[in-house]
Protein backbone atom coordinates (compact mmCIF):
# COMPACT_ATOMS: atom_id res chain seq x y z
CA UNK A 1 0.00 0.00 0.00
CA UNK A 2 1.44 3.39 -0.95
CA UNK A 3 1.81 6.10 1.70
CA UNK A 4 -0.47 9.11 1.39
CA UNK A 5 0.72 12.64 2.10
CA UNK A 6 -0.95 14.51 4.93
CA UNK A 7 -4.27 15.78 3.68
CA UNK A 8 -4.02 13.54 0.59
CA UNK A 9 -7.24 11.69 1.37
CA UNK A 10 -9.09 14.96 1.77
CA UNK A 11 -7.72 16.26 -1.56
CA UNK A 12 -8.94 13.13 -3.35
CA UNK A 13 -12.35 13.54 -1.79
CA UNK A 14 -12.56 17.14 -3.03
CA UNK A 15 -11.58 16.06 -6.58
CA UNK A 16 -14.22 13.33 -6.59
CA UNK A 17 -16.88 15.82 -5.47
CA UNK A 18 -15.85 18.29 -8.20
CA UNK A 19 -15.92 15.57 -10.89
CA UNK A 20 -19.36 14.45 -9.76
CA UNK A 21 -20.76 18.00 -9.87
CA UNK A 22 -19.47 18.43 -13.42
CA UNK A 23 -21.74 15.60 -14.64
CA UNK A 24 -24.95 17.14 -13.25
CA UNK A 25 -27.41 19.48 -15.06
CA UNK A 26 -27.18 23.13 -13.90
CA UNK A 27 -30.47 23.08 -11.99
CA UNK A 28 -29.19 20.28 -9.77
CA UNK A 29 -25.67 21.61 -9.31
CA UNK A 30 -26.63 24.28 -6.78
CA UNK A 31 -28.57 21.81 -4.62
CA UNK A 32 -25.82 19.22 -4.77
CA UNK A 33 -23.13 21.87 -4.24
CA UNK A 34 -24.70 22.90 -0.94
CA UNK A 35 -24.84 19.32 0.31
CA UNK A 36 -21.33 18.61 -1.00
CA UNK A 37 -19.85 21.64 0.75
CA UNK A 38 -21.62 20.55 3.92
CA UNK A 39 -19.90 17.18 3.61
CA UNK A 40 -16.59 18.88 2.94
CA UNK A 41 -17.04 21.04 6.04
CA UNK A 42 -17.60 17.90 8.13
CA UNK A 43 -14.33 16.52 6.73
CA UNK A 44 -12.38 19.73 7.32
CA UNK A 45 -13.40 20.57 10.88
CA UNK A 46 -11.64 17.59 12.55
CA UNK A 47 -8.56 18.22 10.40
CA UNK A 48 -8.31 21.86 11.46
CA UNK A 49 -9.01 20.93 15.09
CA UNK A 50 -6.17 18.41 15.09
CA UNK A 51 -3.76 20.71 13.25
CA UNK A 52 -3.54 23.42 15.91
CA UNK A 53 -2.64 22.41 19.48
CA UNK A 54 -4.42 24.25 22.26
CA UNK A 55 -1.93 26.11 24.45
CA UNK A 56 -2.32 26.05 28.21
CA UNK A 57 -3.24 29.38 29.73
CA UNK A 58 -1.57 28.93 33.12
CA UNK A 59 1.51 27.43 34.73
CA UNK A 60 1.27 26.30 38.37
CA UNK A 61 4.62 26.43 40.18
CA UNK A 62 5.38 25.07 43.65
CA UNK A 63 8.20 27.10 45.17
CA UNK A 64 9.78 28.45 48.34
CA UNK A 65 11.12 31.85 49.31
CA UNK A 66 14.92 31.87 49.71
CA UNK A 67 17.36 34.74 50.22
CA UNK A 68 20.31 32.44 49.50
CA UNK A 69 18.97 30.00 46.88
CA UNK A 70 22.36 28.39 46.25
CA UNK A 71 23.18 27.71 49.92
CA UNK A 72 25.51 24.92 51.01
CA UNK A 73 25.05 21.79 48.92
CA UNK A 74 25.99 19.63 51.91
CA UNK A 75 23.36 21.39 53.99
CA UNK A 76 20.73 20.44 51.41
CA UNK A 77 21.31 16.81 52.38
CA UNK A 78 20.68 17.45 56.08
CA UNK A 79 17.39 16.95 57.93
CA UNK A 80 18.34 19.75 60.37
CA UNK A 81 15.43 22.10 59.61
CA UNK A 82 16.61 25.17 61.58
CA UNK A 83 20.05 24.96 59.95
CA UNK A 84 18.55 24.60 56.48
CA UNK A 85 16.26 27.55 57.00
CA UNK A 86 19.09 29.70 58.30
CA UNK A 87 21.67 28.86 55.60
CA UNK A 88 19.27 29.38 52.71
CA UNK A 89 17.40 32.24 54.37
CA UNK A 90 14.07 30.56 53.82
CA UNK A 91 10.64 32.15 54.09
CA UNK A 92 7.46 30.29 53.14
CA UNK A 93 6.38 27.65 50.68
CA UNK A 94 3.92 28.97 48.09
CA UNK A 95 1.99 28.12 44.95
CA UNK A 96 2.40 30.62 42.12
CA UNK A 97 0.19 30.89 39.04
CA UNK A 98 1.60 32.45 35.87
CA UNK A 99 -0.02 33.38 32.58
CA UNK A 100 1.91 31.43 29.93
CA UNK A 101 -0.18 32.13 26.85
CA UNK A 102 2.10 33.06 23.96
CA UNK A 103 2.16 36.82 23.58
CA UNK A 104 2.51 39.96 25.66
CA UNK A 105 0.99 38.46 28.79
CA UNK A 106 3.49 35.59 28.98
CA UNK A 107 5.13 35.30 32.40
CA UNK A 108 2.71 37.56 34.24
CA UNK A 109 2.11 36.48 37.84
CA UNK A 110 -1.64 36.18 38.37
CA UNK A 111 -1.77 34.56 41.82
CA UNK A 112 0.42 33.64 44.78
CA UNK A 113 -0.76 31.51 47.69
CA UNK A 114 1.75 31.27 50.58
CA UNK A 115 1.32 28.36 53.01
CA UNK A 116 3.69 27.00 55.70
CA UNK A 117 7.32 27.65 56.63
CA UNK A 118 9.67 26.41 53.90
CA UNK A 119 12.28 23.69 54.25
CA UNK A 120 12.34 21.93 50.84
CA UNK A 121 9.54 22.65 48.40
CA UNK A 122 9.71 19.56 46.25
CA UNK A 123 7.44 17.50 44.02
CA UNK A 124 3.86 17.97 42.88
CA UNK A 125 1.77 15.77 40.60
CA UNK A 126 3.56 15.48 37.25
CA UNK A 127 0.53 16.95 35.45
CA UNK A 128 -2.59 18.78 36.56
CA UNK A 129 -5.06 16.03 37.56
CA UNK A 130 -8.46 15.81 35.84
CA UNK A 131 -10.21 16.87 39.06
CA UNK A 132 -7.92 19.94 39.42
CA UNK A 133 -6.70 18.83 42.87
CA UNK A 134 -2.92 19.23 43.07
CA UNK A 135 -0.69 17.65 45.72
CA UNK A 136 2.57 19.48 46.58
CA UNK A 137 5.06 18.50 49.24
CA UNK A 138 7.74 20.13 51.34
CA UNK A 139 9.70 16.93 51.61
CA UNK A 140 12.17 17.52 54.42
CA UNK A 141 9.45 19.17 56.51
CA UNK A 142 7.25 16.07 56.02
CA UNK A 143 4.34 18.35 55.08
CA UNK A 144 2.11 17.98 52.02
CA UNK A 145 -0.33 20.64 50.81
CA UNK A 146 -3.39 19.97 48.67
CA UNK A 147 -4.69 22.72 46.37
CA UNK A 148 -7.96 23.20 44.52
CA UNK A 149 -7.15 24.67 41.08
CA UNK A 150 -10.65 24.78 39.62
CA UNK A 151 -10.41 28.58 39.62
CA UNK A 152 -6.79 28.97 38.47
CA UNK A 153 -6.65 32.68 39.25
CA UNK A 154 -7.72 31.99 42.82
CA UNK A 155 -6.12 28.70 43.96
CA UNK A 156 -7.37 27.42 47.30
CA UNK A 157 -5.62 25.36 49.98
CA UNK A 158 -8.04 22.60 50.96
CA UNK A 159 -5.91 20.62 53.43
CA UNK A 160 -2.42 19.62 54.49
CA UNK A 161 -0.98 16.57 56.21
CA UNK A 162 2.22 15.06 57.59
CA UNK A 163 2.67 11.49 58.71
CA UNK A 164 -0.10 9.04 57.77
CA UNK A 165 -0.17 6.18 60.26
CA UNK A 166 3.42 4.95 60.39
CA UNK A 167 4.27 6.37 56.95
CA UNK A 168 6.08 9.66 56.48
CA UNK A 169 7.94 11.80 53.95
CA UNK A 170 5.77 11.33 50.84
CA UNK A 171 7.52 11.99 47.56
CA UNK A 172 5.39 11.50 44.44
CA UNK A 173 1.69 11.63 43.61
CA UNK A 174 -0.39 10.11 40.81
CA UNK A 175 -4.06 10.76 40.02
CA UNK A 176 -6.02 7.52 39.64
CA UNK A 177 -8.82 6.95 37.11
CA UNK A 178 -11.47 6.93 39.88
CA UNK A 179 -10.43 10.36 41.19
CA UNK A 180 -8.29 9.04 44.05
CA UNK A 181 -4.61 9.94 44.51
CA UNK A 182 -1.84 7.41 45.07
CA UNK A 183 1.32 8.56 46.87
CA UNK A 184 4.71 7.03 47.57
CA UNK A 185 5.97 7.45 51.15
CA UNK A 186 9.72 7.04 51.63
CA UNK A 187 9.86 5.98 55.27
CA UNK A 188 7.97 4.27 58.04
CA UNK A 189 8.61 4.68 61.76
CA UNK A 190 10.42 8.00 61.39
CA UNK A 191 13.09 9.67 59.29
CA UNK A 192 15.05 7.02 57.34
CA UNK A 193 14.04 4.40 59.90
CA UNK A 194 12.63 1.74 57.56
CA UNK A 195 11.00 1.21 54.16
CA UNK A 196 7.83 3.22 53.59
CA UNK A 197 5.01 2.26 51.27
CA UNK A 198 1.99 3.43 49.28
CA UNK A 199 -1.01 5.41 50.54
CA UNK A 200 -4.20 5.87 48.53
CA UNK A 201 -6.40 8.91 49.27
CA UNK A 202 -9.96 9.50 48.10
CA UNK A 203 -10.91 12.91 46.60
CA UNK A 204 -11.69 14.23 50.12
CA UNK A 205 -8.31 13.23 51.52
CA UNK A 206 -9.51 10.19 53.42
CA UNK A 207 -7.16 7.20 53.45
CA UNK A 208 -8.56 4.38 51.30
CA UNK A 209 -5.77 1.86 51.86
CA UNK A 210 -2.07 1.60 52.62
CA UNK A 211 0.55 -0.96 51.59
CA UNK A 212 4.02 -1.64 52.97
CA UNK A 213 7.05 -1.75 50.68
CA UNK A 214 9.25 -3.64 53.17
CA UNK A 215 10.62 -6.95 51.88
CA UNK A 216 12.98 -9.28 53.79
CA UNK A 217 16.51 -9.10 52.44
CA UNK A 218 16.08 -5.58 51.03
CA UNK A 219 16.57 -3.13 53.92
CA UNK A 220 17.24 -0.14 51.66
CA UNK A 221 13.88 0.04 49.88
CA UNK A 222 12.68 3.65 49.79
CA UNK A 223 9.62 4.16 47.49
CA UNK A 224 10.41 7.14 45.29
CA UNK A 225 8.13 7.68 42.29
CA UNK A 226 5.47 5.66 40.50
CA UNK A 227 3.72 4.82 37.25
CA UNK A 228 0.08 3.69 37.16
CA UNK A 229 -0.84 1.17 34.43
CA UNK A 230 -4.63 0.98 34.47
CA UNK A 231 -4.85 -1.47 31.53
CA UNK A 232 -2.81 -4.05 33.43
CA UNK A 233 -4.10 -3.27 36.95
CA UNK A 234 -0.53 -2.47 37.97
CA UNK A 235 1.59 0.17 39.71
CA UNK A 236 5.38 0.32 39.29
CA UNK A 237 7.52 2.13 41.88
CA UNK A 238 11.17 3.11 41.91
CA UNK A 239 13.31 2.97 45.04
CA UNK A 240 15.86 5.61 46.01
CA UNK A 241 16.58 7.50 49.22
CA UNK A 242 16.04 11.25 48.93
CA UNK A 243 19.01 11.95 51.20
CA UNK A 244 21.29 9.48 49.42
CA UNK A 245 21.98 7.79 52.74
CA UNK A 246 22.07 4.34 51.13
CA UNK A 247 21.77 2.85 47.65
CA UNK A 248 18.80 0.79 46.57
CA UNK A 249 18.79 -1.73 43.73
CA UNK A 250 15.14 -2.69 43.27
CA UNK A 251 11.92 -1.84 41.44
CA UNK A 252 8.56 -2.95 42.83
CA UNK A 253 5.31 -3.97 41.10
CA UNK A 254 1.90 -3.76 42.79
CA UNK A 255 -1.68 -4.62 41.89
CA UNK A 256 -3.52 -1.34 41.41
CA UNK A 257 -6.94 -2.55 42.55
CA UNK A 258 -5.86 -3.52 46.08
CA UNK A 259 -2.16 -2.45 46.32
CA UNK A 260 -0.98 -6.02 46.82
CA UNK A 261 2.79 -6.19 46.32
CA UNK A 262 3.35 -8.58 43.41
CA UNK A 263 7.11 -8.49 43.03
CA UNK A 264 10.37 -6.85 44.06
CA UNK A 265 12.76 -6.97 41.12
CA UNK A 266 16.50 -6.46 41.40
CA UNK A 267 17.98 -4.18 38.77
CA UNK A 268 20.34 -6.27 36.57
CA UNK A 269 23.89 -5.05 37.32
CA UNK A 270 25.70 -3.35 34.46
CA UNK A 271 29.43 -3.09 33.89
CA UNK A 272 30.72 0.45 34.24
CA UNK A 273 34.12 1.91 34.92
CA UNK A 274 32.97 3.71 38.05
CA UNK A 275 29.25 4.28 38.55
CA UNK A 276 26.53 1.74 39.24
CA UNK A 277 23.83 2.50 36.67
CA UNK A 278 21.66 -0.23 38.22
CA UNK A 279 21.20 1.70 41.47
CA UNK A 280 18.48 4.01 42.73
CA UNK A 281 15.54 3.52 40.37
CA UNK A 282 13.90 6.91 40.18
CA UNK A 283 10.93 7.79 37.98
CA UNK A 284 9.06 4.93 36.24
CA UNK A 285 7.11 6.09 33.19
CA UNK A 286 4.36 4.42 31.17
CA UNK A 287 4.80 4.73 27.41
CA UNK A 288 2.13 5.80 24.94
CA UNK A 289 0.69 2.29 24.47
CA UNK A 290 -0.60 2.38 28.05
CA UNK A 291 1.05 -0.97 28.85
CA UNK A 292 4.83 -0.59 28.61
CA UNK A 293 6.88 0.86 31.48
CA UNK A 294 10.50 2.00 31.50
CA UNK A 295 12.44 2.81 34.67
CA UNK A 296 15.39 5.25 34.67
CA UNK A 297 17.93 5.34 37.49
CA UNK A 298 19.57 8.36 39.06
CA UNK A 299 22.85 7.08 37.61
CA UNK A 300 21.40 7.28 34.09
CA UNK A 301 20.58 3.67 33.30
CA UNK A 302 17.26 2.82 31.64
CA UNK A 303 15.42 -0.46 32.27
CA UNK A 304 12.40 -2.01 30.59
CA UNK A 305 9.83 -3.71 32.84
CA UNK A 306 8.73 -6.98 31.24
CA UNK A 307 5.87 -9.39 31.93
CA UNK A 308 4.05 -6.84 34.06
CA UNK A 309 0.72 -8.61 33.64
CA UNK A 310 2.16 -11.81 35.07
CA UNK A 311 3.02 -12.69 38.66
CA UNK A 312 6.72 -12.72 37.80
CA UNK A 313 7.74 -9.40 36.20
CA UNK A 314 11.38 -8.88 35.18
CA UNK A 315 13.71 -6.03 34.21
CA UNK A 316 15.91 -5.62 31.15
CA UNK A 317 18.64 -3.00 30.76
CA UNK A 318 18.01 -1.20 27.46
CA UNK A 319 19.97 2.07 27.50
CA UNK A 320 22.73 4.10 29.14
CA UNK A 321 22.28 7.86 28.84
CA UNK A 322 26.03 8.33 29.22
CA UNK A 323 25.93 10.91 31.98
CA UNK A 324 25.81 9.95 35.65
CA UNK A 325 23.11 12.11 37.21
CA UNK A 326 19.71 11.85 35.54
CA UNK A 327 16.52 13.27 37.01
CA UNK A 328 12.84 13.66 36.03
CA UNK A 329 11.65 12.31 32.63
CA UNK A 330 8.41 12.83 30.73
CA UNK A 331 6.70 10.91 27.92
CA UNK A 332 5.62 12.88 24.86
CA UNK A 333 3.91 10.61 22.35
CA UNK A 334 6.44 8.02 21.23
CA UNK A 335 9.36 9.83 22.88
CA UNK A 336 10.91 9.72 26.34
CA UNK A 337 12.42 13.06 27.31
CA UNK A 338 15.02 12.85 30.08
CA UNK A 339 16.84 15.51 32.09
CA UNK A 340 20.55 14.78 32.46
CA UNK A 341 21.64 17.06 35.27
CA UNK A 342 25.35 16.28 35.20
CA UNK A 343 25.47 17.05 31.48
CA UNK A 344 23.41 20.28 31.57
CA UNK A 345 21.35 18.51 28.93
CA UNK A 346 17.93 17.20 28.01
CA UNK A 347 17.62 14.31 25.56
CA UNK A 348 14.76 12.79 23.56
CA UNK A 349 14.67 9.04 22.90
CA UNK A 350 12.58 7.35 20.21
CA UNK A 351 10.71 4.58 22.08
CA UNK A 352 8.90 2.96 19.15
CA UNK A 353 10.98 -0.12 19.95
CA UNK A 354 11.34 -0.03 23.76
CA UNK A 355 14.06 -2.69 23.71
CA UNK A 356 16.20 -0.48 21.49
CA UNK A 357 15.74 3.22 22.41
CA UNK A 358 17.35 5.65 20.00
CA UNK A 359 18.41 9.22 20.68
CA UNK A 360 16.85 11.65 18.21
CA UNK A 361 17.45 15.06 19.77
CA UNK A 362 19.39 16.82 22.50
CA UNK A 363 19.51 20.35 23.88
CA UNK A 364 22.33 21.79 25.96
CA UNK A 365 21.64 24.35 28.66
CA UNK A 366 24.20 26.94 29.79
CA UNK A 367 27.00 25.35 31.84
CA UNK A 368 25.73 26.85 35.11
CA UNK A 369 22.23 25.34 34.73
CA UNK A 370 21.41 21.84 36.01
CA UNK A 371 17.99 20.62 34.84
CA UNK A 372 15.95 18.54 37.26
CA UNK A 373 12.17 18.77 36.68
CA UNK A 374 10.24 18.36 33.43
CA UNK A 375 6.52 18.55 32.73
CA UNK A 376 4.68 18.47 29.41
CA UNK A 377 1.93 20.78 28.24
CA UNK A 378 -1.17 18.61 27.75
CA UNK A 379 -2.20 18.43 24.11
CA UNK A 380 0.53 20.82 22.98
CA UNK A 381 4.31 20.87 22.68
CA UNK A 382 5.86 22.93 25.48
CA UNK A 383 8.04 21.57 28.27
CA UNK A 384 8.67 23.38 31.55
CA UNK A 385 12.08 22.98 33.19
CA UNK A 386 13.27 23.71 36.72
CA UNK A 387 16.55 22.74 38.35
CA UNK A 388 19.63 23.83 40.25
CA UNK A 389 22.55 26.20 39.80
CA UNK A 390 21.36 29.20 37.79
CA UNK A 391 18.03 27.41 37.40
CA UNK A 392 17.51 27.66 41.15
CA UNK A 393 15.58 30.90 40.63
CA UNK A 394 14.39 30.52 37.05
CA UNK A 395 11.87 28.53 35.04
CA UNK A 396 12.87 27.61 31.51
CA UNK A 397 10.86 26.29 28.58
CA UNK A 398 11.50 24.05 25.60
CA UNK A 399 9.34 22.53 22.88
CA UNK A 400 9.15 19.05 21.40
CA UNK A 401 7.96 18.12 17.94
CA UNK A 402 5.78 15.11 18.71
CA UNK A 403 6.24 13.76 15.19
CA UNK A 404 10.05 13.70 15.19
CA UNK A 405 11.04 14.12 18.84
CA UNK A 406 13.10 17.21 18.02
CA UNK A 407 13.73 19.44 21.06
CA UNK A 408 14.11 23.22 20.90
CA UNK A 409 15.15 25.44 23.80
CA UNK A 410 12.95 28.52 24.00
CA UNK A 411 14.40 31.96 24.85
CA UNK A 412 11.59 32.92 27.25
CA UNK A 413 12.11 32.35 30.99
CA UNK A 414 10.31 33.32 34.21
CA UNK A 415 12.51 34.95 36.85
CA UNK A 416 11.74 34.12 40.49
CA UNK A 417 13.81 36.97 41.91
CA UNK A 418 11.32 39.80 42.42
CA UNK A 419 9.06 41.53 44.90
CA UNK A 420 6.30 39.06 45.71
CA UNK A 421 2.71 39.96 46.63
CA UNK A 422 3.13 38.74 50.23
CA UNK A 423 5.95 41.26 50.76
CA UNK A 424 8.89 38.91 50.22
CA UNK A 425 11.67 40.67 48.35
CA UNK A 426 14.28 38.59 46.60
CA UNK A 427 14.72 35.05 45.41
CA UNK A 428 12.46 32.04 45.38
CA UNK A 429 13.24 28.47 44.34
CA UNK A 430 10.76 26.81 41.95
CA UNK A 431 10.51 23.02 41.86
CA UNK A 432 7.34 21.19 40.79
CA UNK A 433 5.67 22.97 37.86
CA UNK A 434 2.70 21.86 35.72
CA UNK A 435 0.69 23.40 32.91
CA UNK A 436 -3.04 23.92 33.29
CA UNK A 437 -5.34 21.69 31.30
CA UNK A 438 -6.76 23.50 28.22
Amino acid sequence: MSAEAPGGGLTCAMLRIAAYLATLPPWRVMKKRISSWSLLLVLLVPLFAAAKPVASRYLFVWAMEARNPRGSTQMLMSPDLPARRSIQGLGRDFLAVFDVRPGASFGKLVAMLPVGDAAMAHHTNYAEPPNDILYANDWIANRTYVFDLRDPRHPRLVRNFGTVGSYGYPHSFAALPNGDTLATFQYSGGFNHAAGGLVQFDPHGRVVRTAAAAVPGHPNIRPYSLAVIEKLDRVVTGSADMMGAQASHVVQVWRLSDLKLIGTMTLPPQADWFYDTAADASEPRMLSDGRTVVVPTFNCGLFLARNLASGKPTLQHVYDFGYRTCEVPVVAGDYLVQTMQSGHAIVSLDMHDPQHPREVSRILLPPDEYPHWLALEPGADRLVITGRGALATRVRFATIDRRSGKLTLEPATIDFTRTWPDGWQGGAIPHGAVFSRP
